[in-house]
């Protein structure tokens, strides 16, 4: 289910589905697989009235927006069914339809010691200090504590499942919601309102917004609210009517009505694993008969900067709390890039400049290679897309490829093969674009940008000598290694998630293989004692800062030996290599041709390294070399993010 990113008035990023719960239910089967889902997205999250009334009698709260965030996850969690599954309509009791399937209405019980609870926010809220401005936090108090003020109901026991009109009324002592004096036009804030609302801190905007959401979840005046026994009803009373949101909504609770699953085929448990009978040999592209070379590099970062502010500003209502600096903490990412084109025109962009900096036209093109794990275009593949908008009338051979993180040194390998046959210029795409595949799903969203690179690797001239020196790839592991980064991932509303331990886990298994690999490898030029010994810059696959220095650091590298631009571009799979060694040329730690390990690894528990000489001659000038602007301020170039450790290593490879 795609959930892109937007732009609202102020030019600041938007993710609709951080604050505006939808769930795709045509993922879930069953009722145990829906409350699975809203136990880790609401319960497990937020704390209950019991909970907020507890932590206010021991003193724990020590700010205003403490409390506030609080109260706001307890009634998207007292809503948890309500906002993800039906739309709320108040209708006039006798014209409320008895027999039809479609219209439910909500079994409660009186808020257990609710006045209490309530008194208790109401007297705590003033006395705390405000955490960032006391105006706006007393605003969005106002907004939130009119809605937490109100509620009715015990939130506990609450089922998914509504009971019909005709169920309802068969029992007279059933609880459920009169308004009385019923205004159609009571105000609530549209989507415009509530994407474009705005505050300068961050987190007051994502409280700002939650708080927009929740009113809407209650658009009457809630002081007129009562619960009532179903006996009680006159047939001018208004009362609260659920329907299904959507058709996917009425088709899940018919499944779970009938008992009639989807059918699915059962499951085998994955084989204990086996290590191979003999190691794969790294290929020795020396020995090939026809020598590649890179004729040319050119990148294509998204155009849109998303800062951690960003992400706090657009804070879900099942993340926990977090700041702009705890993000580079966990992850070394200060930004991450986003594009607003379609992942094919970005790659499309990637391979002309490419093509236009080698003067190679399509009639030189022999087999066009596409490397991305996240393509929205399967029939006809991207690859095969290019070669039609690149007028290439006839090549060898068009594909996509999927090796997610490990794709530049899988696409790498097959071109060097491809070239044996073509002996003509292949072209190779690394490109990704994960921004609208991410969802409300918290790591992820830290993580992952948009971006691609293209590669023209031709054969040599008569005499010369390659410039990629050694290919290796690699695959499998443990089932739960293969399966720490799925997309789409049904447990997860469909959207792409990481399981972070075990990625930690098969990028240091595979780090430590690939450095066992070149310290048994000679250096080429006859030198240094191993080819790891002739390195002269590591650029590794750029998926967590913070995880990959650490796992280099296990394996006896140090972090000079490293770059990462992950910092200003984000995660971006297949294409963080490519965009990550252009970028080293940018920085000027690669001003001669310079030997480079480039090591990935990711989704699969795939992996791959390249060893090549990296010219900076061969990188496409960018046109727009200040691209990215500011989610903030669209009209205006990014500025460079603060120093990391490019200086350092500046100094280390001068």
């Amino acid at each position: 289910m795609s959930q892109p990113a937007m732009l609202n008035s102020h030019g600041r990023l938007i993710f609709p589905s951080n604050f505006i719960p939808e769930l795709d239910l045509s993922a879930l089967d069953s009722l145990d697989d829906l409350e699975a889902v809203i136990r880790r997205d609401f319960e497990d999250k937020s704390p209950s009235g019991t909970d907020i009334l507890a932590r206010i009698e021991q003193g724990s709260y020590a700010t205003k927006a403490e409390l506030l965030r609080d109260m706001a996850m307890n009634l998207f969690w007292t809503n948890r069914y309500a906002i993800t599954m039906y739309d709320k309509v108040l209708v006039r009791w006798s014209d409320v339809p008895r027999q039809r399937e479609d219209h439910y209405l909500p079994l409660l019980t009186p808020w257990e010691d609710g006045d209490r609870k309530v008194a208790a926010v109401r007297e705590a809220f003033p006395a705390l200090p405000a955490q960032w401005d006391a105006a706006v936090e007393d605003s969005i108090y106002d907004q939130v504590f009119d809605v937490f003020a109100h509620r009715k109901f015990h939130a506990t026991e609450l089922s998914a499942i509504k009971p019909t009109v005709a169920e309802m009324i068969q029992d007279p002592a059933n609880l459920m919601v009169r308004v009385t004096g019923y205004d159609p036009n009571y105000p609530v804030y549209s989507e415009e309102d509530i994407f474009d609302a705005h505050e300068e801190v961050a987190e007051l905007e994502s409280l700002r917004r939650w708080g927009m959401v929740l009113h809407n979840q209650y658009p009457w005046d809630r002081t007129k609210t009562e619960l009532v026994r179903v006996d009680e009803l006159r047939d001018d009373d208004f009362v609260v009517v659920f329907r299904p949101r959507d058709r996917e909504v009425q088709r899940f609770l018919r499944r779970v009505a009938t008992g009639r699953a989807r059918p699915v085929a059962p499951s085998v448990p994955p084989a204990e694993s086996a290590q191979p009978s003999r190691p794969y040999r790294p290929l020795d592209v020396r020995a090939m008969a026809v020598q590649p070379r890179i004729l040319s590099l050119s990148v294509e970062p998204g155009e849109m900067v998303c800062s951690n502010d960003d992400l706090v500003r657009n804070t879900a209502y099942n993340w926990s709390p977090m700041s702009a600096a705890s993000i580079v903490q966990k992850t070394g990412i200060e930004q991450r890039l986003y594009s607003m084109s379609r992942i094919e025109d970005l790659a499309l962009k990637a391979a002309r400049s490419a093509l236009d900096h080698a003067g190679v036209g399509p009639a030189d093109v022999g087999a066009v290679i596409v490397a991305t794990c996240t393509n929205d275009r399967l029939m006809p593949s991207i690859a095969t897309y290019l070669s039609g908008e690149l007028g290439i009338y006839q090549s060898h051979a068009s594909f996509d490829l999927i090796a997610a993180c490990a794709g530049m040194p899988y696409a790498m390998a097959e071109a060097t093969r491809l070239l044996q046959e073509v002996e003509r210029p292949v072209l190779v795409v690394c490109v990704e674009k994960f921004s609208d595949k991410i969802g409300n799903v918290r790591p992820s969203r830290m993580i992952f940008g948009d971006g691609a690179a293209a590669i023209l690797v031709g054969p040599t001239e008569a005499g010369g000598t390659t410039d990629i020196e050694y290919l290796d790839t690699y695959a499998s592991g443990p089932a739960s290694q293969v399966n720490s980064i799925i997309w789409p991932n049904p447990e997860f509303d469909n959207n792409l998630t990481v399981y972070g331990p075990e990625v930690k886990d098969l990028a240091g298994r595979y780090l430590a293989q690939m450095l066992d690999d070149l310290k048994n490898l000679p250096d080429p030029d006859g030198e240094a004692a191993t080819l790891l010994d002739s390195i002269e810059l590591i650029v590794p696959h750029q998926a967590n800062k913070t995880m990959v220095t650490d796992l280099a650091l296990k394996a006896g590298l140090t972090p000079e030996q490293l770059y990462f631009n992950i910092d200003r571009v984000g995660n971006t799979s297949s294409a963080s290599i490519p965009l990550a060694i252009y970028d080293a040329v940018q920085d000027g730690l690669i001003t001669r041709p310079t030997r480079v390990f480039a090591p990935g690894f990711g989704a699969g528990a795939v992996a791959g390294y390249a060893v090549m000489r990296i010219d900076p001659a061969v990188m496409a000038p960018r046109v727009d070399s200040a691209a990215a602007t500011h989610a903030d301020h669209p009209e205006a170039p990014a500025e460079p993010s603060a120093a990391t450790t490019v200086d350092n290593m500046a100094a280390a490879f001068a």
